[in-house]
């Protein structure tokens, strides 16, 4: 899963232009939203896209990405369970 875990810290720096964080300062266990990454509900908008497009997983209620992307471990972890692509 660690390799997960990497794959998605360099995806959410490219989806969301985050060219000022390396992926050494993503952290797999800090937050996200809030404090951690400090990111907003545009830039859940485009994480559900990710899962969407690169993971094959669609998420009927959004109210479950607040669980989801609470870090890159909870995002690593959901899409284990629930990859198709």
């Amino acid at each position: 899963m660690e390799n997960l875990q990497t794959e998605l810290k360099h995806k959410i720096i490219e989806v969301l232009n985050l060219e000022d964080v390396s992926i050494e300062e993503i952290k797999d266990t800090d937050p996200l939203f809030g404090g951690g990454l400090g990111l907003d509900s545009i830039d859940a908008l485009e994480l559900i896209v990710l899962l969407d497009k690169d993971y094959g997983i669609k998420l009927a209620d959004p109210k479950k990405g607040k669980e989801i992307f609470q870090s890159i471990d909870t995002m690593a972890k959901f899409i284990e369970e629930n990859r198709t692509k």
